[in-house]
C-alpha cells in the first residue's frame, strides 16, 4: 500500500470515527426527550380513556401478572395478540377506580394496532384509546373516530365480536366499512384486555 493510500485510509477512518461519535451523541441527547414525549402521549390517551381518574400507576405485582399471562392470552383464539401493560386508575384520594390495560394485535392491515382499555372495578368498559396505529388513511384510521371507538364505551367487560350490520347484541361491534382487518384487530386487542381482566388479574 502506498503512503498516499495509507493516508487516505487514515483520513477515512477518522471521519468515520467522528461521524459515529456524533451520531451516538445525538442519540443520547434525544433519547430522554423522545421518551418524555411518548410518556406524555400515553398519559393523554389514558386520561381520554378514563377521564374520572386523577392519576395512573402500576406495581411490580401487576407487571408480574402481565408477564405470567402471556401464553394464556395467546391461546384464547383472538389472533396474534398480547397484553402489554396494566395501570391502576386512581381517584384524587389514591383509591383504585379500575384499570387501564394496554393490549396489541399484529393482525391489522398494516400490522400493529395497540389500544388502551379502561375497565372499572364493576366490570364496565370506560372506553378505548389508541397508543399505536398506522392503518390506511380514510379506511382503517377511521378506527380513531368516535363512530367506531365509542362503540366500546359503557359495554360490559365480555368477549366481543365484529359484525358488518347494525349490532343487535351488546357484545357486538359494527365494523368500519372497507376496514375489516382493522376492526377485527382492534376488537381482538380489546378482547385480550378483557380476558386478562376477567381471568388473570385476581390470580
Amino acid at each position: 500500500m502506498t503512503p498516499k493510500a495509507i493516508k487516505n485510509a487514515i483520513i477515512l477512518f477518522v471521519i468515520t470515527l467522528i461521524a459515529g461519535f456524533c451520531l451516538g451523541l445525538v442519540h443520547e441527547v434525544t433519547l430522554e426527550p423522545i421518551a418524555a414525549a411518548q410518556l406524555a402521549s400515553a398519559t393523554a390517551t389514558y386520561q381520554e380513556v378514563y377521564p374520572e381518574a386523577a392519576s395512573f400507576t402500576t406495581t411490580e405485582e401487576l407487571e408480574a401478572k402481565v408477564a405470567a399471562a402471556a401464553e394464556e392470552i395467546s391461546a384464547q383464539g383472538y389472533g396474534n395478540v398480547t397484553v402489554d401493560d396494566i395501570q391502576e386508575a386512581l381517584d384524587a384520594g389514591g383509591n383504585v377506580l379500575g384499570y387501564l390495560i394496554s393490549a396489541s394485535s399484529n393482525d391489522g392491515y398494516n400490522g400493529l394496532v395497540q389500544v388502551s382499555v379502561g375497565i372499572t372495578n364493576e366490570g364496565t368498559l370506560t372506553g378505548i384509546g389508541f397508543l399505536s396505529i398506522g392503518e390506511t388513511p380514510g379506511l382503517g384510521m377511521k378506527a380513531k373516530e368516535p363512530a367506531f371507538k365509542d362503540q366500546f364505551n359503557g359495554k360490559p367487560a365480555d368477549t366481543m365480536s365484529v359484525v358488518k350490520v347494525t349490532p343487535t347484541a351488546d357484545n357486538q361491534i359494527q365494523a368500519i366499512s372497507g376496514a375489516s382487518y382493522t376492526s377485527n384487530a382492534t376488537t381482538n386487542a380489546v378482547n385480550a384486555a378483557v380476558y386478562f381482566y376477567n381471568n388473570c388479574l385476581a390470580e
